[in-house]
């Protein structure tokens, strides 16, 4: 078996259990214009895990709304959602084993953070939960995540076949299947797999085998 020398991890839904979170402020998001669009924003967002939220809230309000949102509303859309979902998921619930695994892989080879949340807000939800010490580096977007996977692949000199991609969305899998990485889907309880049959996959962390 070639050895496993590199962990990366999602984070909405891989470390922490944030993802009804974010479902919350999409809906808080798009109240105003009523139920229908409420429940389409929403449907979008939980059937694309791992896309930033930049993307979903611009296809949101073109597809929905008939908006073309320029470069400021969307900046101004980001900070409203980050203020309603950042202080939340700094005090929401681990996913259940995500300690363990880190602290039981701390230095025996390095993790690495690649998320769709916007980068200075991954750093700072990291840095006041207490998790920045377990991780060699912390993506958020942008880049897309293929992009960032496979920097780090190259940076750090490793053969993505060495490298184990942990991730809760369609979009992490296509992100390891892109960079040549392995994978290991992560399921919350009661939530259907978004991926296809026989990708391996996991519901505590504790499960994971490395």
């Amino acid at each position: 078996m070639i050895p496993c020398r590199a962990i990366i991890f999602d984070f909405d839904g891989v470390i922490v259990e944030s993802e009804h979170i974010k479902s919350r402020a999409f809906a808080a998001l798009y109240w105003e214009h009523g139920p229908e669009v409420v429940d389409a924003a929403v449907a979008h967002h939980e059937a694309n895990g791992g896309i930033s939220r930049r993307q979903k809230i611009r296809w949101v309000h073109r597809t929905l709304l008939g908006i073309d949102v320029d470069a400021a509303m969307l900046d101004d859309l980001g900070h409203q959602f980050s203020a309603l979902v950042k202080d939340e998921v700094v005090a929401c619930n681990e996913v259940p084993g995500a300690r363990a695994v880190l602290d039981a892989q701390v230095g025996l080879r390095p993790m690495f953070i690649v998320s769709g949340t916007p980068h200075d807000e991954l750093l700072q939800i990291i840095d006041r939960r207490g998790l920045a010490g377990y991780f060699t580096e912390v993506h958020g977007s942008p880049p897309e995540k293929p992009v960032t996977v496979a920097d780090i692949l190259a940076r750090h000199r490793l053969d993505a076949r060495q490298a184990l991609f942990i991730g809760d969305a369609a979009a992490d899998l296509r992100a390891a299947r892109a960079t040549g990485t392995r994978f290991v889907g992560r399921l919350a309880d009661g939530k259907p797999s978004p991926f296809p049959p026989g990708t391996p996959v996991i519901r505590d962390l504790a499960q994971l085998v490395i």
